[in-house]
């Protein structure tokens, strides 16, 4: 293939009456066609890949804009769901602590309730007890008149 440098140098001979050999003109003029083809056909094909490879270029990055708006939804997402998580964590807690709170209430209510049970038996308790005791003790009475009238 001809260089540049080679196209430069290029030296016809000349002929004494009219200039340069034309068969050598021709012939340098082909070999110059040749070539010059060659590297424009080159030429059309480099321009064609580098087409190529810039819409691939252009391609890859579409997917890398797309991946990185995929990547920001998905923080923006997860961001989302984790507060929703914390949300719904803090109303579980609340809600616990509420039933906790009427249950405390509940109990202690049935405490108070229990406990007013259990004075009220007592005093029945003791109302019994003090009844059986006049009882016993008029029995007791009665026994004694009875012994006494049996002696006499």
């Amino acid at each position: 293939m001809l260089t540049p440098l080679d196209i430069e140098n290029k030296t016809f001979s000349k002929q004494l009456m009219s200039g340069y050999s034309v068969e050598e003109v021709r012939a340098f003029m082909n070999d110059l066609l040749k070539d010059y083809e060659k590297l424009y056909k080159e030429n059309i094909e480099y321009k064609d890949k580098i087409d190529v490879l810039n819409q691939g270029i252009q391609h890859y990055k579409s997917i890398e804009d797309t991946l990185q708006n995929a990547l920001v939804v998905a923080q923006g997402t997860a961001e989302s769901v984790k507060q929703s998580a914390k949300v719904e964590a803090d109303n579980i807690i609340k809600e616990a602590e509420i039933n906790a709170l009427k249950s405390v209430d509940t109990i202690n209510k049935q405490v108070v309730e229990k406990r007013l049970q259990l004075d009220d038996t007592k005093k029945q308790f003791d109302v019994y007890k003090a009844k059986m005791e006049a009882l016993l003790i008029s029995q007791l009475e009665l026994l004694k008149e009875v012994n006494k009238n049996e002696n006499s």
